[in-house]
This record gives C-alpha cells, structure tokens and sequence, in this order.
C-alpha cells in the first residue's frame, strides 16, 4: 500500500552568527561587522514574532529564539564593552561637545538596552521553552518588550554608524588602533595572526 508523501512545512530560516566577515586585526571594519550582526538577529528577532503570530510556536521559532538570546547574551556585551573602552574615550576626551554629549548618550543607551533585554529575554526564553503543544501567545507586554529593545538598539546603531564611529576613527591614532585591535583579540581569547 502507497502512501502519499506527507506536506513538509519550509522551516524558518534562521541565520546562524556565521564567520566573522571582518577580522579583529581590522577593528572597526569587526565593528562595522558586529552591527550587521546585530540588524540580522533585531531582524530574525521582528520575523519570529510574525511566525510566531501565523504558525505558532514550533521547533523553528524556538530555535529562533535561542539564536537571538545567545547573540544579545554573548557577542553584544563583548561589543559594548569594545566601545565603551575604546570608542567613546577619545570622544569623550575631544574638543567637540557634540561628541562628548553623543558618547555620553550612547554608554547611557547600553545601560538602558541592558535593561530592556531583561525583559526581552524573557519573552524569547518563554519562546524557547515552550512545549510543542499548548504555547501560549506572548502577552502584549512580551511583544512590546521585544518591539522596544529592536527600536532602541536601532536608533543607537544609527547614531554610531553614522556620527561615532567616523569621528573616533578619525580621532585614534595608529597606535591605538592596534591596541584596540589587541584587546579586542585578547578578551575574546584569539591569538593574533603572525
């Protein structure tokens, strides 16, 4: 007796953090590269709440979940604390009050995305574990949780893409730049190339 084949369902495809397309030898192209990152998982983070809405919760979604949760958790801290170190004190430290006013504001956004993803990260940690069958819809005070960290952090991207890291950049001199590189190298435990 033939069966008929069964409909398979297309899994939502979700991107892995992949390779570091900018090595830390060339620390603000590793940056650059860290805030594309960033867009893709507040992208994969705004398309598992949309299949979440239509398909519900499935294996998918709360893989979904844990890729976005093991971004924010790990590499976003380490990203942080590279500006913070590296970026934001020659800014702080330069003649333009714009600037300062700028670097203060965004080591003031860190603090409030920390904050934020406390309560994002439960939204998607309730994703992840929740049971194949009988999930229950995340609570409108889930899903702003989710909507506010994504808008914050991109109103903080745009803010460092286009004023911040040009002006740091320009400010640092060489020699700084290889001792960011360094540390950046360091505390992520990579040896530098020969």
């Amino acid at each position: 007796m033939s069966h008929a084949p069964r409909p398979t369902r297309r899994p939502v495809r979700l991107p892995a953090h992949g390779a570091l397309a900018a090595g830390l030898e060339a620390p603000f192209e590793m940056l650059a590269a860290c805030h594309d990152r960033v867009e893709r998982m507040l992208a994969l983070q705004a398309k598992l709440q949309r299949h979440l809405l239509d398909k519900g919760c499935d294996e998918p979604a709360r893989q979904a979940a844990r890729d976005v949760m093991r971004y924010f958790d790990i590499a976003a801290p380490l990203h942080h604390q590279d500006e913070e170190l590296h970026l934001f004190p020659p800014l702080l430290a330069g003649p333009d009050a714009a600037l300062r006013e700028l670097a203060q504001q965004l080591m003031q956004e860190h603090r409030q995305m920390d904050i934020g993803w406390v309560e994002a990260r439960r939204a998607l940690q309730a994703i992840a574990d929740s049971p194949a069958s009988g999930w229950t819809p995340l609570t409108p005070e889930q899903a702003a949780a989710l909507d506010q960290f994504a808008a914050l952090y991109r109103r903080h991207l745009d803010d460092e893409n286009r004023i911040a890291y040009p002006a740091a950049q320009a400010a640092l001199p060489l020699e700084a730049v290889k001792a960011m590189s360094e540390d950046m190298m360091q505390r992520r435990g990579v040896a530098p190339k020969s």
